[in-house]
């Protein structure tokens, strides 16, 4: 048996365990930083930190808590909260009271909140601050289960005369009767943990769903100890790296960088503010980082909006870097594919170096200095953004996942990575392709099934453990695997022609600095079309020297000189496409699209049937006359 099998086989029974194994090997070493505001939000954030010890004393705390209010083993407890660390300190504690996590996103509506709370009959909602609050309390009546509610951050919270007595609480209440719980009763929590099984459920994860109503998966504590081992095995994470963490922990793929952390035992750095990443970054220094592309796009838009508006010959630079990152990162993969080694011609390693000090040197100091790696997932990452990152040294390691995989089931083995993949399975992964191209998978990280659901699971989730991802894909003779698109969200034109609208989108993002999503249609029709929203800041610095300063964003984007700009990049995407691929018209849309509208899921994946029924309009008017052609 090799030392990877030894390790993923010799896995403890539930994550709570792993807790535990952690805190005993490395007691005083920092686990988490986390931000602390100034007062009245003047000047930069102060950052203090968590030892392992100073973390479980937290979390024993809240386990035991929970305890006091009656969780019992598996009951399930919501957590609605962004990302912060008291997310990860009661998701622990959730765990180790023997109880199931239910994630909701705190962008989520009261509606949908109360479905999920409802659907997964929990007892205790974790809520963040007074706006959770009030989404329970609004539907209070439907949630007979739910028992109390814990409030994080209880600052603007108000006494409500029809709540049940003790029904809210904050976690520092949670916390304090917790602890005096336990010098009464010192082996309460370690009883708990040690009567977990691998088979019981750890979490309750809805998927975001880009159509219906999402499904409740069912995520046992083995597929979470697996998914660290096999983390660990990857040896792409080690023990003295520093993760910066500002992924929704809601999301699966959050979820599981917590997870993983454990085993390894790094340092990771907590704020899931978005609107401070680039504030955090050269604080944190991270050495690692997870993200989805649409933060690696913007990224790029937004160096090369400002190569822009430095003038002309500042922007010829940077396209001209540009294309040497991209040609660059290309040979040294191509060559190491081959060979082994990444050496590059002398002529074109010349130019890297140049480009180097003009560009790329600026584009690292950005995300710190230190950034050793990215792991990308969630969605595909164009292949034109990963190489041009790959070029300036921001190494960008695509994964694959999915909620019922418990998020990593691929992902790019470092050095040997391959922009355009997903990588390698994790060890303890198995894949095969289906005659219809679907991935089919089978691991420990495979959700155990849909809550309530049986004939939905049936569906996806063969007896023998396969699961049907719904994804198309190819494996090459060596074993990566590349994502073509969604099963179902394959077009076929009326003339037959089957198109991955995906796989063109994706291309169009890597042309256009200025586009923040677009939607290609063609299904049933003769020829495709595109709706497209643009990126405001990027857009609006264009409009700003081309006569448009001070037109709002929708002016902008209505204007002809805008639509002749975005038809020259549509014209200049077409060329690269086989004749039933291209763009015959496209409309741009008067605002960006967004979680609030329903139009991306949290983790910023498009909703197409949602889309497309919100600009029914537009798309017809596209096809209005239409031909074949």
């Amino acid at each position: 048996m090799t030392e990877t099998q030894t390790l993923i086989e010799n896995r403890p029974p539930s994550v709570a365990s792993l807790f535990l194994e952690r805190v005993a090997a490395t007691p005083d070493a920092e686990a988490y930083r986390h931000p602390v505001p100034a007062p009245s939000g003047q000047g930069p954030d102060d950052w203090a930190s968590l030892t392992w010890r100073k973390a479980a004393d937290r979390v024993f705390a809240a386990a035991a808590g929970l305890i006091t209010l009656g969780v019992q083993p598996e009951q399930r407890v919501a957590l609605a909260s962004s990302t912060r660390v008291e997310w990860i300190l009661a998701d622990l504690g959730i765990m180790c009271a023997g109880a199931a996590t239910t994630p909701v996103y705190p962008s989520t509506n009261a509606e949908e909140s109360a479905y999920m709370l409802a659907d997964s009959e929990s007892r205790v909602l974790v809520a963040e601050d007074a706006a959770q609050l009030a989404k329970a309390r609004r539907h209070r009546a439907e949630l007979p289960a739910l028992a109390h509610v814990v409030v994080i951050d209880d600052t603007e919270v108000t006494a409500d005369e029809d709540d049940p007595e003790d029904w809210v609480l904050t976690l520092a209440e949670l916390e304090r009767r917790g602890a005096e719980y336990l010098k009464a009763h010192p082996d309460a929590v370690t009883d708990r943990i040690a009567a977990l099984r691998p088979e019981q459920l750890a979490t309750l994860i809805y998927t975001s769903g880009t159509t219906g109503r999402p499904k409740g998966v069912r995520l046992r504590h083995d597929a979470w100890s697996y998914m660290s081992r096999a983390i660990e095995a990857t040896q792409l994470v080690h023990p003295d790296d520093v993760q910066y963490l500002w992924l929704p922990l809601a999301h699966v793929f959050g979820k599981v960088l917590t997870t993983g952390q454990i085993s390894v035992g790094h340092v990771t750095a907590v704020d899931g503010r978005v609107d401070k990443i680039i504030e955090n970054l050269p604080v944190v220094r991270p050495t690692y980082m997870a993200a989805v592309p649409r933060i690696f796009e913007k990224v790029y838009n937004g160096v090369a909006a400002k190569a822009r508006a430095g003038g002309g010959a500042q922007y010829k630079i940077f396209r001209w870097a540009a294309d040497t990152a991209r040609e660059y990162a290309k040979v040294q993969q191509d060559n190491f594919r081959r060979t082994g080694s990444k050496a590059v011609p002398f002529g074109l390693a010349a130019r890297h170096r140049i480009a180097d000090a003009l560009v790329y040197t600026k584009i690292r100091a950005a995300f710190g200095g230190r950034l050793r790696a990215c792991i990308s997932g969630a969605s595909a990452l164009a292949p034109d953004i990963g190489y041009f990152f790959a070029g300036a040294g921001i190494h960008i390691l695509e994964g694959y996942g999915l909620t019922e995989t418990s998020a990593a089931s691929f992902v790019n083995p470092g050095e040997a990575y391959r922009t355009g993949t997903v990588g390698k399975p994790l060890p303890g992964t198995e894949v095969r392709i289906a005659d219809d191209g679907e991935i089919l998978l089978r691991s420990p990280g495979v959700m155990e099934a849909y809550h309530g659901q049986p004939e939905r699971t049936a569906e996806v989730l063969e007896p023998d453990g396969w699961f049907h991802t719904g994804d198309i894909g190819e494996l090459s003779p060596d074993g990566y695997l590349r994502i073509t698109d969604r099963k179902k969200d394959l077009i076929k034109t009326s003339g037959g022609k089957y198109i991955a609208p995906a796989e063109i989108e994706g291309r169009f993002k890597a042309v256009c600095p200025f586009v923040s999503n677009i939607l290609v249609h063609g299904a049933d029709r003769n020829y495709c079309t595109a709706l497209i929203a643009l990126d405001e800041p990027a857009i609006l610095g264009w409009a700003k020297e081309h006569g448009l300063d001070g037109r709002p964003y929708a002016e902008v984007v209505a204007a002809k000189e805008t639509e002749e700009l975005v038809d020259s990049y549509v014209r200049r995407l077409n060329e690269g496409l086989q004749r039933w691929q291209t763009i015959k018209k496209f409309r741009l849309l008067p605002r960006d699209l967004d979680v609030e509208h329903g139009e991306l899921t949290p983790s910023l994946k498009l909703k197409r049937p949602v889309v497309e029924r919100a600009y029914k309009n537009l798309i017809e008017e596209m096809y209005e006359g239409a031909r074949e052609q």
